[in-house]
């Protein structure tokens, strides 16, 4: 039996156990943002196996930001009309939870050993109120630095850097050889990208209080202003002024694999796109884990997940668990995640065969990072704070970008703007 038709079997036979009636056809609209390139090909996949284990599939895609697929999913719902699944993540998922309108997943959950497998920092996101509403698709590490390995042995740099100061050293090599340092341009989630990196990696209690706590003291510290300066010489000497204005993120890339520059701090979605321009990760391009001054490991979390929504019909009901049990299945972790560049939330799948090396040594360092209790969620995309604090923190980083302003105005001014959102 090939494994589509196991899965066919596995979530029929999961959906009989857990109540629900022989007769019902599974089905399921599920609403998401991924309209367009590697993230299409990567949703396609969920569809493709929903189907192939014995479901009817409906999508519905929202171009654009995800205001624009929040507020699609609001007039749904107050039209009575709540789609049954839909792609949510971080604080989005514990606001919709407190509508009531979530379907509560904890039956299936049990049965499938959910609880023993999910990467533990996700377990409070998928269950925000305590019961499982969600189930999470894969893990985006958002703190990767790469490097262009043909820049770097011209420059002499033997090896990515593991602290600031390896980095500043690094990038001094770099412009004796006519080089930019930084593959960057300025939008406000790249610019909040960067920086979480950066201040993460330089006093990670200042990231857990100002970014994941909101706490106004932690944005206006020292440490804060510390992590500012850097994120200010960055931009201001390491990084070709042209692309920084640009608003191209592929011509961004691009510079990275063609050699303009040395090093770009990037998500692992950044995989797809240098495999697209050419050049192979792990091969031409190396990774790491961004700098850490501490030595210790580190890994900011980004994840996918879908949030499902109560249903009246059995159909829809029946399509819900199906799809659930299918999301965190290994099998369905693994192809999404091939096709995405992330690697699977479940902690059991292996990854040896079919991922590339960069995903590899993310799930090694993910492990070490929980080991270790230092495995944190991203702020810059949407895991942590509300959304209303974490737009006013990417709105005065950015602006401090693109602006002369002073990194304890900066500080005091993301404060400020937080403090006026409670």
């Amino acid at each position: 039996m090939n494994k589509f038709g196991y899965l066919a079997v596995a979530a029929t036979g999961m959906s009989l156990a857990l109540g629900g009636s022989a007769s019902a056809e599974p089905k399921t609209l599920m609403l998401h943002q991924w309209e367009s390139g590697s993230d299409a090909a990567a949703i396609a996949k969920l569809g493709e196996m929903f189907e192939a284990a014995g479901g009817s599939w409906e999508q519905t895609a929202i171009a654009g930001h995800t205001a624009n697929t929040l507020a699609k999913l609001r007039a749904d719902v107050v039209a009575g009309n709540a789609p049954a699944a839909v792609q949510l993540k971080g604080p989005e998922i514990a606001e919709w939870n407190e509508t009531g309108r979530t379907a509560n997943l904890d039956e299936l959950a049990a049965a499938e050993g959910w609880e023993d497998v999910v990467a533990p920092e996700l377990l409070p996101v998928m269950k925000p109120a305590g019961n499982w509403v969600a189930a999470p698709m894969n893990i985006h590490r958002i703190n990767w630095i790469w490097g262009n390995k043909a820049v770097m042995a011209e420059a002499g740099v033997d090896e990515l850097p593991k602290t600031w100061d390896e980095y500043n050293a690094a990038c001094e090599k770099a412009a004796a050889i006519g080089k930019h340092c930084l593959a960057h341009y300025s939008a406000d989630w790249t610019d909040a990208t960067t920086f979480e990196v950066v201040l993460y990696g330089m006093h990670p209690e200042t990231f857990q209080a100002a970014f994941v706590d909101a706490d106004l003291d932690a944005m206006r510290s020292d440490e804060m202003i510390e992590a500012l300066d850097q994120m200010r010489l960055m931009v201001t000497e390491h990084v070709d002024p042209d692309i920084l204005g640009s608003n191209d993120y592929d011509a961004t890339g691009q510079s990275l694999g063609n050699g303009d520059a040395m090093f770009e701090i990037m998500g692992d979605w950044f995989i797809g796109n240098l495999k697209s321009w050419g050049f192979e990760p792990g091969a031409d391009i190396a990774c790491a884990g961004a700098p850490r001054n501490s030595g210790e490991p580190g890994f900011i979390l980004n994840s996918d997940s879908v949030v499902f929504f109560e249903q009246s019909d059995p159909d829809y009901i029946e399509g819900q668990k199906m799809l659930a049990s299918l999301i965190l299945s290994p099998d369905f972790q693994t192809i999404f995640n091939q096709a995405k560049g992330s690697i699977p939330a479940r902690l059991d799948v292996d990854l040896s065969e079919g991922f590339n090396p960069c995903q590899q040594l993310a799930q090694t360092d993910l492990a070490a990072s929980i080991e270790a209790g230092t495995l944190v969620r991203s702020m810059a995309h949407n895991m942590t704070v509300l959304q209303k604090y974490r737009g006013a923190m990417m709105e005065i980083i950015t602006e401090f970008v693109n602006s002369d302003m002073s990194s304890e105005e900066a500080a005091n001014l993301m404060a400020d703007e937080v403090e006026a959102q409670m």
